[in-house]
């Protein structure tokens, strides 16, 4: 008899061979079909996560139609096979803690109140304002932000240290 505490082999994503190249994550530069595998791929690791970490409130079922929530998944499902999968860097112990941390940590924000009865789209974005390009590049040219010599905000607090024990004479 299986112990019913197990989650079923179903529940539990296939085993990547090699953690994902980065780039490979990027969905703006994947073809169509790449695209349409790689949600395909991240659609059942987010079933799963939904089950095993009980985030059935939090994730939307509609998530993948959400670009920035798409994206914020994809993080964790590459840090989730970093985390799980890849070879442990010397002196990062806590890995998988750190990725359930980490998870937690999204919890608010994968939150979507909109879609509680259903998805809604996005809202659209607002209209471009044609004199932006200008304002910038002026902020650019004339502000001190972008102007001011370099110097490293502590440099005057060293000074100030530096002089005090060895006192210029």
């Amino acid at each position: 008899m299986a112990d019913s505490l197990e989650p079923s082999d179903a529940l539990w994503p296939a085993a990547q061979t090699a953690v994902p190249e980065s780039s490979r994550w990027v969905w703006a530069a994947m073809s169509p079909p790449e695209r349409r595998a790689r949600l395909s791929e991240l659609r059942t690791w987010v079933e799963w996560l939904c089950h095993t970490a009980e985030l059935h409130n939090e994730v939307p079922p509609c998530w993948y139609q959400h670009r920035w929530l798409r994206e914020m998944l994809t993080a964790l499902y590459l840090g989730w096979l970093r985390a799980y999968e890849a070879e442990k860097p010397a002196g990062r112990a806590f890995t998988e803690a750190d990725w359930i941390s980490t998870v937690n940590a999204f919890k608010p924000y994968l939150k979507l109140p909109a879609c509680l009865s259903g998805h809604q789209e996005p809202p659209l974005p607002p209209l471009s304002n044609p004199g932006a390009d200008d304002a910038f590049e002026l902020y650019l040219a004339t502000s001190p932000d972008t102007t001011d010599p370099a110097r490293h905000p502590a440099e005057a607090a060293t000074r100030r240290i530096t002089t005090k024990i060895h006192p210029i004479a």
